[in-house]
């Protein structure tokens, strides 16, 4: 006599979002006459909560809720653009919010498609105010000629262009590391015969030669006095005064 088990699954949902699953294992014992068959059921109820896809897009960080449309950031629409418009010229664009996006017109109603106006240009043609660019700390800002770099710039948010919204581009050098012009004037008059006034301004190869040879004799001082006034000499770091 061979005992074989059979499984038989009967699977629903009810209103409370478990899934139920119910397993009748029935074993059927079989003789060799077929004639004779016990079996025994057992009733096996497995709970397990469902799970939903809560995955928030990551734009909607920048979109407000319930705003006006025409004032959304430019990452929470889709805009049908033409870049076939004159530069310069006001132009109109037909815009449909994102997925998940909420925003309302001047009445205050919820709509999904609007147009808004803007200026025909590219993003890199828009003025300095209209976007942010990295700042580099490690050119020259103090150097004849002047030092350029290449960072990436990115349009502010509700600032509306065509093409990319990061470009790259090309700046003066121009950052600050917190020396003071008029302090380091001050020091060249008061105690430049003691190098106080390079040493101030992180020079201090040069501020060691004045000490030991008391300011040139007075001549470096004075030097370094009209140099100092006149901006020629700045900090060691290559930035500029506040």
């Amino acid at each position: 006599m061979e005992t074989e088990p059979l499984l038989i699954a009967d699977v629903s949902y009810s209103s409370s979002g478990f899934l139920h699953s119910s397993a009748c294992i029935i074993a059927h014992d079989w003789s060799l006459n077929l004639r004779k068959l016990s079996s025994t059921v057992i009733l096996i109820t497995v709970l397990s909560p469902l799970t939903e896809s809560t995955e928030i897009p990551p734009y909607m960080m920048k979109c407000p809720s319930n705003g006006l449309c025409s004032r959304l950031p430019a990452d929470c629409i889709d805009c049908a653009t033409n870049y076939s418009c004159v530069y310069g010229k006001p132009v109109t664009f037909d815009c449909t919010v994102k997925p998940s996006v909420t925003c309302v017109d001047q009445d205050f109603k919820s709509q999904r498609n609007f147009m808004i106006n803007m200026t025909c240009r590219f993003c890199w043609q828009l003025p300095e105010t209209d976007y942010e660019c990295f700042n580099s700390t490690s050119c020259m800002a103090v150097a004849c000629p002047r030092q350029r770099y290449i960072t990436n710039c990115t349009v502010r948010d509700h600032i509306h262009c065509l093409g990319n919204r990061t470009f790259p581009k090309m700046l003066y050098c121009n950052w600050t590391g917190g020396y003071k012009w008029s302090t380091a004037l001050a020091l060249s008059i008061t105690l430049g015969g003691f190098g106080a006034d390079r040493f101030y301004l992180g020079q201090w190869r040069e501020g060691l030669g004045k000490l030991f040879s008391f300011g040139g004799l007075g001549i470096w001082t004075l030097i370094d006095v009209l140099l100092i006034g006149v901006g020629y000499v700045g900090p060691a770091d290559g930035s500029l005064y506040i």
